[in-house]
């Protein structure tokens, strides 16, 4: 059965992009930044919506709401409402472009998008990579990582582009037992593991096909044993979509602010990219698997304007917390 999921945030009833941009506009004008202004309009409201908003400033005051809302705010606040900001293509395209420009790559962003986003959503970002940033995401991926790791990814990548990944959500029960069969003697049957094979039927079964496959052998401990750092991850990132896809950005939460210090832009990435989509399952699974509320982690890992809007995110509300 196909879930029902739910965002947290929703379009705002009796919506008016003109007013919403007097309010930005009132709010950055003259001396000082009325933060509390620009996070009760943004966090209120779709991301469609808040383009709408975008091109209404620019129609009034012929300014870019952008360029203004960067020159006001700084840190992680900045760094929330500017994502809020993006369409949600451009968002995920973005953060690709980031994870590998300059020195080191971010390997884990590459894992979080190219492993759970769908075919239509691969290619509109793929499409938005090259109008944007001139780039070709195939040769950057190849450019920035290596051996089965880059490997994995490009499968992942060629499977999603050509509509390789079977969406039908209907579970062909004989076809995930012989892909079980056939894992296993690419993996644990042989001596040394058949990486492509790992590959060919991880990038190509729909999650539901890839759940029914889990359930006759238990691929995720065959894949500790089998595989180690990142190829490890992006395959592990896989089955636990085709398992739980709310239970997958849950962890990458928890683990964003346990411990010293934040991952800020994972919990930004995570609570931005998810809000409109599973953020109210990603939240019970939290508390489920974490015994303690997302709100009450990002509480204790945040403050002042930057947890506020967090909260608001998460919650659907206005928090009281000073």
């Amino acid at each position: 059965a196909v879930q029902c999921t739910q965002g947290t945030i929703q379009a705002a009833p009796n919506f008016d992009a003109g007013r919403d941009a007097e309010i930005l506009r009132k709010a950055m004008k003259g001396f000082g930044t009325d933060e509390q202004a620009i996070i009760d309009v943004v966090a209120n409201r779709s991301n469609d919506q808040r383009q709408k908003i975008k091109a209404a400033f620019k129609t009034m005051y012929g300014k870019d709401l952008i360029k203004d809302l960067k020159s006001e705010l700084s840190g992680n606040v900045e760094e929330l409402i500017l994502a809020l900001f993006m369409p949600r293509t451009y968002y995920d395209a973005w953060s690709l472009r980031h994870a590998m420009k300059g020195a080191g790559t971010q390997e884990r962003v590459l894992i979080e998008i190219l492993c759970t986003r769908t075919n239509q959503e691969i290619r509109e970002i793929v499409n938005c990579y090259k109008s944007e940033f001139g780039r070709d995401l195939e040769h950057d991926i190849r450019s920035d990582t290596s051996g089965h790791f880059e490997r994995l990814l490009i499968s992942i990548l060629m499977s999603l582009l050509q509509g390789n990944r079977d969406e039908n959500q209907t579970v062909d029960y004989q076809k995930a037992q012989e892909d079980a069969q056939r894992l296993y003697q690419a993996g644990e049957g042989k001596l040394g593991t058949d990486e492509s094979c790992f590959n060919m039927v991880l990038a190509s079964r729909s999650f539901p096909q890839l759940k029914a496959t889990i359930a006759n052998r238990d691929l995720l401990s065959s894949i500790d044993r089998e595989f180690s750092g990142n190829v490890e991850r992006g395959l592990k990132a896989i089955l636990q979509c085709a398992l739980n896809r709310p239970a997958f950005f849950a962890e990458r939460l928890y683990y964003s602010m346990k411990g010293a210090g934040t991952d800020d832009s994972t919990l930004i990435r995570i609570v931005v990219t998810r809000s409109e989509i599973d953020l109210v399952q990603i939240k019970q699974m939290f508390a489920q698997m974490y015994q303690k509320t997302l709100a009450t982690m990002i509480s204790s890992d945040t403050s002042g304007d930057y947890r506020r809007l967090l909260l608001i995110l998460c919650c659907g509300e206005n928090p009281r917390i000073a």
